[in-house]
């Protein structure tokens, strides 16, 4: 089958495709199909006009807009369609039902369309965090409602999106459940530290800060010879507030702040941790994202104390990691002591995450988004 994916940026330097649009891209490939990825150079103008293989996937960038404003709009849309026609699929995979891709795809005619639902984009969601300007927000906010409805099947990344989508009106027989895959990366051999050390790496948009420092304080005053390895960025500076309320707290000295790292430097980091945190606070965008973090918390083997929310369940439960309750600092901290106290309790979590990451190979879900094309092939027949 030939399958044009349609991305809604630039392959770089957002994670969200290379954690799952392109992995899933290379398993159907090794699976026999013929995969391109049609992609606009948003965030990445010096990309625009290529066509090169990126994992073995041949990814198309569009020609970069020589104007700016609603005119600009308009080439992305027209480039994106223009090359998604060229390449002759027999399905198209919209990735996210937003921005320019969802514009193009709505001059598909009878072309078998799927659309893949990674997170929640309108109120209560990206649209709340990101400082899109007001008709932008609109536009997303209408076309998250209404492509899935026009689409020949939905793949969603979590069972929080695929009841929405059900609310929507989209029957559940179109709907297919892809969770996010786990990586394919040889992770370096455990370098574990001489004092205990706990990894926290996240984007930081998603924690209740206040659970967090809690729970460390607690841990600091239990454990004083912990390390915490804190590695990411939040979108509005909330790795500074973690650090400024440490300081002021009087545990700074505990923390190993790391910040911001290319993918391919991750797996040696996470190595040298003991014990992995990935508490999240209870909202609607939570629940419905893949946490793609997560899955590279259990490829990595990380005994890992985490939050029940959303899909954490579907990836740790039943014994793959310790769920404890949202916003319940004190049962993040006494997990997390536990387990820094107990090395066969830890040893027990190690073999279960990397069974589960197992579980979770994107060979093993490809079949998935088979099953979606395969139905929107035939009710596009059908039509």
């Amino acid at each position: 089958m030939r399958v044009t994916m349609i991305a809604p940026f630039g392959i770089r330097p957002k994670g969200t495709l290379l954690a799952r649009m392109l992995p899933l891209a290379q398993a159907l490939q090794q699976r026999g199909h013929i995969v391109t990825i049609v992609a606009p150079p948003i965030h990445n103008p010096a990309d625009g006009g290529t066509a090169r293989y990126t994992g073995g996937v041949m990814v198309v960038h569009t020609a970069t807009p020589p104007i700016g404003g609603l005119a600009a709009a308009i080439w992305h849309t027209v480039a994106l369609w223009q090359w998604a026609r060229r390449t002759q699929p027999d399905v198209m995979h919209l990735f996210k039902p937003k921005g320019f891709g969802g514009l193009a795809v709505l001059a598909r005619g009878r072309m078998p369309l799927v659309v893949d639902c990674d997170d929640w984009e309108g109120l209560g969601g990206w649209n709340d965090l990101l400082p899109y300007p007001p008709p932008a927000k609109a536009l997303f906010a209408w076309q998250e409602r209404d492509l899935p409805r026009r689409a020949n099947a939905v793949t969603v990344v979590s069972h929080t999106l695929e009841t929405l989508i059900w609310a929507m009106g989209v029957p559940p027989e179109r709907v297919f459940y892809l969770p996010n895959g786990a990586p394919h990366v040889e992770a370096p051999s455990r370098s574990p530290s001489s004092q205990p050390t706990i990894v926290l790496y996240t984007r930081f948009w998603e924690l209740d800060l206040a659970e967090v420092v809690t729970a460390l304080a607690i841990i600091q005053r239990s454990r004083p010879d912990t390390r915490l390895m804190l590695v990411g960025k939040g979108e509005r500076g909330e790795e500074q507030q973690l650090l400024a309320l440490a300081a002021d707290q009087g545990w700074a000295d505990m923390i190993d702040y790391r910040g911001w790292q290319e993918p391919a430097a991750i797996p040696a980091i996470l190595a040298g941790a003991d014990v992995a945190l990935a508490p999240i606070r209870d909202t609607l965008i939570n629940r419905a994202r893949g946490m793609a973090k997560l899955v590279e918390l259990l490829a990595a083997g990380l005994p890992i104390v985490a939050s029940d929310v959303g899909t954490a369940r579907d990836y740790l439960a039943p014994d793959a990691g310790l769920l404890v309750p949202p916003g319940d600092a004190s049962a993040l901290a006494a997990a997390t002591l536990h387990l820094l106290a107990d090395e066969a309790a830890r040893t027990r979590l190690r073999m279960a995450a990397l069974a589960a990451a197992q579980r979770l190979r994107w060979e093993n879900l490809a079949p998935i988004a088979e099953q979606a094309y395969r139905y929107a092939v035939a009710q596009s027949v059908l039509r």
